[in-house]
């Protein structure tokens, strides 16, 4: 089978397809049939080095496919199920084996690709807003990258729970795509400073949560635009690591709160895995939520996915089609 593979850490020109033999299905695992691997930045930081991993390194830790073989011990999936999951190492590639516990089933009615796009980027945002800070009606809350794949999730969950939303987006495409999922606000984050814009939005106050996937750049804004006794969830390096922090500046803020979520903790049982999953494939199947493509490209064109998703090029979900 074709997989994409990197032999050392680097740039995108450090990924190349590799001829892998097809995985064996052991007697606890199912064989799957790729249909679309996520591309998400955790895949840029393995890559990179920001992550170190073992080499040579099959990339991708997220997916969805169809069921092709069982093993002996198996009894609660059978061959022809759909699944998606959101972290296995080495989804980028045709065929893949797992164990039940690492999948969710996928309903009927929703398409492949969307439930891909509803496993890594879908469970983060749904977890922020039911777990880390629970969104309640006449919350207020700031969104980096609203148009980005799990900012149009966020908007989207936050507004249905009854919070009032307002966006970063660099461009006027961008801020169509944010306000069409349920922003209130949108700020051109490279045309002005946000945190000053968001206390002008917020009448001084400053937001309840700001959920920041973007890291370094946006940190200190961040921290600005927070009402007191807000919250900031930073989940994401996507301009680098946050810088070390003076924990006094939490106090001097506003009796601040920071924290530095990651999925792993949030579905740390198969159990709340397949609860965040119900919850959105629900929400998908009645139309209340949609997940976005915003670009699919054929397993040999990873490099590009990846310098697309770097250079802040695309909106929604990126996909690879083996």
């Amino acid at each position: 089978m074709r997989a994409i593979q990197a032999d050392r850490h680097g740039g995108t020109e450090v990924l190349a397809v590799a001829d892998l033999p097809v995985p064996v299905c052991g007697q606890d695992q199912i064989l799957v049939k790729v249909a679309a691997a996520g591309v998400n930045f955790i895949d840029t930081y393995q890559r990179s080095g920001l992550y170190p991993m073992a080499l040579p390194l099959t990339l991708g830790r997220e997916g969805s496919g169809e069921v092709i073989e069982i093993g002996s011990d198996i009894s609660n999936i059978k061959v022809g199920d759909l699944v998606s999951w959101p972290g296995v190492q080495g989804s980028y590639c045709e065929f893949i084996a797992m164990k039940p516990t690492d999948c969710v089933i996928v309903p009927k009615g929703v398409d492949l690709q969307v439930a891909c796009a509803a496993m890594l980027q879908g469970m983060t945002a749904h977890y922020l807003v039911s777990s880390v800070y629970p969104i309640k009606p006449g919350d207020t809350a700031l969104v980096h990258a609203a148009a980005g794949g799990v900012g149009l999730l966020l908007c989207q969950m936050i507004k249905s729970r009854g919070g009032h939303v307002i966006g970063t987006v660099s461009t006027d495409a961008k801020v169509k795509a944010a306000l069409d999922a349920g922003a209130d606000e949108v700020i051109r984050y490279d045309q002005e400073e946000f945190a000053p814009k968001v206390r002008e939005l917020t009448g001084g106050l400053g937001v309840n949560v700001v959920y920041d996937g973007v890291g370094k750049s946006t940190f200190d804004g961040s921290l600005a635009s927070l009402a007191r006794r807000g919250l900031l969830a930073t989940f994401g390096n996507a301009s680098g690591p946050v810088p070390p922090l003076e924990v006094l500046r939490l106090s001097s803020s506003g009796s601040i709160s920071l924290i530095r979520p990651t999925l792993v903790d949030y579905i740390a049982t198969h159990e709340e895995m397949q609860w965040r999953a119900d919850e959105i494939f629900e929400a998908i199947a009645s139309g209340a939520l949609h997940c976005a493509i915003g670009a699919s490209y054929p397993l040999d064109q990873a490099a590009k996915a990846h310098d697309d998703l770097e250079a802040r090029l695309t909106s929604g979900k990126l996909v690879l089609v083996p």
